[in-house]
């Protein structure tokens, strides 16, 4: 058992490990109550040429240091992209699907960070509350992947990577893909031109047939124009891209 996957949250020592099979519980993670049934929802069966018991979806680090405007890296648009993320999760629960929520879970200290010799200011240090899953995101995932709590870069959901010696490993993600059937993925989450790229290139690259919305998403933009950028290496990678023409809400009462 590695802290990259948790399926549960400690209910005693909120730094303990665990490994029971349910949905977080713990302030870090998401509450496990469920929401109420949407008023309408995404028909996601058209992007796919497989059932959606066959799919997943991936919704990638909407922490509030992410997602919330007092964040140490707010994601600008971030606040906007919340209602999409949160009718993606609806419809994927309708269908059965399973849903899979990413977090940054970082060390205090790790070459990743600005003041240990990184890039990035400090951010989504495990068990704070910038780490934490946002308010408003729908609770209670099937699955919550925690990434780089060893200090690693972990930009995708997928794979690790050593910031100092560049060795990379592999998160537990794919293959509980694989055992539970998966051949498509829809991801979504932030940011566009960081965790989201690497996750959906990732994905595509181990052979899933990967869909990104591109209304539930949002980038960083170090640089103008990275989050375009990105969308563009992503399709030039197999990733195809899903707008408000295929993503239409529909009735969420199911036919009789």
């Amino acid at each position: 058992m590695t802290d990259e996957l948790t399926f549960s949250a400690p209910t005693g020592n909120p730094g303990a490990p665990t490994d029971t099979a349910t949905a977080p519980t713990d302030t870090s993670g998401a509450p496990t109550d469920t929401a109420a049934a949407p008023s309408e929802r995404l028909n996601l069966s058209g992007l796919f040429p497989v059932p959606t018991s066959q799919l997943a979806l991936i919704v990638v680090d909407v922490q509030n240091d992410f997602a919330d405007p007092a964040g140490s890296l707010f994601v600008s648009g971030a606040p906007e992209i919340l209602p999409q993320v949160n009718l993606l999760v609806d419809a994927a629960r309708l269908d059965n699907m399973l849903v899979v929520y990413t977090q940054d879970w970082h060390p205090a200290h790790t070459p990743h960070f600005a003041p240990d010799g990184g890039i990035w200011p400090v951010h989504c240090v495990a068990y704070t509350a910038g780490a934490a899953l946002h308010p408003d995101l729908r609770p209670g995932p099937d699955i919550l992947i925690r990434k780089g709590s060893r200090g690693e870069d972990g930009y995708s959901a997928f794979s690790l990577r050593d910031p100092v010696s560049g060795v990379t490993s592999s998160t537990p993600l794919d293959q509980i893909l694989r055992d539970r059937g998966v051949a498509g993925l829809i991801v979504c989450g932030l940011a566009t031109d960081y965790c989201v790229r690497a996750t959906a290139i990732d994905a595509a690259a181990r052979g899933y047939l990967t869909v990104l919305d591109l209304m539930a998403v949002a980038a960083v933009n170090l640089q103008p124009g990275d989050g375009d950028r990105a969308i563009a290496e992503m399709a030039a990678a197999g990733v195809r891209m899903a707008d408000q023409h295929k993503l239409q809400p529909v009735s969420a009462e199911r036919p009789s």
